[in-house]
């Protein structure tokens, strides 16, 4: 992937922060990132964000804790760049929790708006991801291992933002 451009993302940022002075001063700060291990993948990702259908995200907590990063926090924002780095929204973290992968339910599935929504396919799909993310950072994934678990809100752009945010 492209690195992600900073100053775009704080120019999005200050426009976001400039709309809603409280909630940004509330929570001054915010993480930019990209979805996925693949260009592609942060733009499929994006997509059905921008489009509505993905308000859920998992990653792996163990990745957190290598890294020594904290973990998200409920209130939180992330500026979600696609696969060539450039800012497209902004959501906010509206729930959170870490449990293991099999803890992972049908309703969290369909929330994260991927391939058909199932919780069959979540868990198919997932674990090929975290075999492969895990392997690249030579280590093995287990269904055992924790995840966070987000629930979110797209709240920057306004074009896109969620109604109720």
């Amino acid at each position: 992937m492209t690195p992600i451009d900073t100053d775009a993302v704080k120019a999005m940022w200050h426009a976001y922060a400039a709309a809603n002075p409280v909630r940004a001063q509330l929570f001054d700060t915010y993480e930019a990132e990209q979805f996925g291990d693949s260009a592609e993948m942060a733009d499929d990702l994006l997509g059905l964000i921008l489009g509505g259908r993905k308000r859920a995200t998992s990653s792996h907590a163990t990745e957190y804790r290598d890294d020594g990063d904290p973990f998200p926090q409920i209130g939180s924002h992330w500026v979600s760049c696609d696969g060539r780095g450039e800012p497209r929204a902004i959501r906010r973290i509206v729930e959170l929790r870490v449990a293991p992968f099999m803890a992972v339910d049908a309703q969290f599935a369909y929330d994260e708006g991927e391939d058909n929504r199932t919780l069959e396919s979540w868990r198919r799909e997932h674990r090929r991801f975290f075999d492969r993310t895990c392997a690249a950072r030579g280590t093995t994934f287990s269904e055992n291992d924790e995840l966070i678990l987000e629930r979110f809100a797209v709240v920057w752009p306004p074009e896109v933002a969620d109604s109720a945010d």
